[in-house]
């Protein structure tokens, strides 16, 4: 019995768990999440923002300041709780360390000119998927890391286009405020030219109807 024991491979030591902290990889990872954020919101900057509503920053700047600041603030707060829910659901701290790990031992067995490595049947389950997992998770984290490039590249036009339009309008609105301008400035011609007589009472009526209609387009 003894020496049946004593012939077995002895059992591989329990695996330390797998630490929660970001690696070098799972830090890069977050980091690029956050610049990528930091940069979509830096984009949306208030004076970009105050540009689209020109008569509220006239007017009530403060309260625009304070609307724009609640804006990317919930904007900002919902997209790190959607990262960090999505990091927690996929468990992609401990993957990105685990890689992190199984890298650096394939590289210090390489440097020590290690070829051979542990018999396979003294790794515990976990060591042996994981391996397999590798090129994965290094694949999942190259397919992450793309899609926020690329929604940050459909953010920046989307915010480039609603700009482009905000500019179209107040050029229209322009024009129409320049339109009214001249429409008083005649009116005010025809008032002096009339004068306080009573001739051609019509053209009396005909100004005042003017400067009516000049009203409600303002309004």
């Amino acid at each position: 019995m003894a020496d049946a024991q004593a012939g077995r491979s002895p059992s591989p030591p329990p695996q330390p768990p797998v630490a929660q902290t970001p690696g070098p990889r799972a830090a890069q990872f977050q980091k690029l999440f956050g610049d990528a954020l930091n940069h979509t919101i830096r984009i949306c900057s208030y004076s970009k923002f105050s540009a689209c509503f020109p008569t509220p920053a006239k007017y009530a700047s403060q309260t625009l300041n304070s609307i724009w600041q609640q804006i990317t603030t919930k904007v900002e707060a919902s997209a790190k709780k959607e990262f960090g829910d999505i990091m927690v659901e996929r468990d992609v701290v401990a993957g990105l360390n685990e890689l992190e790990r199984l890298v650096a031992e394939a590289r210090s067995r390489k440097e020590r000119g290690v070829e051979a490595g542990e018999p396979p049947h003294t790794l515990p389950p976990e060591r042996l998927y994981l391996a397999h997992l590798a090129p994965y998770l290094r694949q999942t984290e190259i397919d992450l890391e793309s899609e926020l490039k690329r929604l940050q590249f459909e953010n920046e036009e989307l915010v480039e286009g609603v700009q482009g339009q905000r500019e179209e309008a107040e050029k229209l609105v322009g024009g129409l405020e320049a339109f009214i301008a001249d429409l008083e400035r005649a009116n005010e011609i025809m008032s002096n030219e009339v004068g306080g007589s009573g001739v051609k009472r019509e053209v009396v009526d005909v100004e005042q109807e003017l400067r009516a209609a000049g009203r409600e387009v303002k309004l």
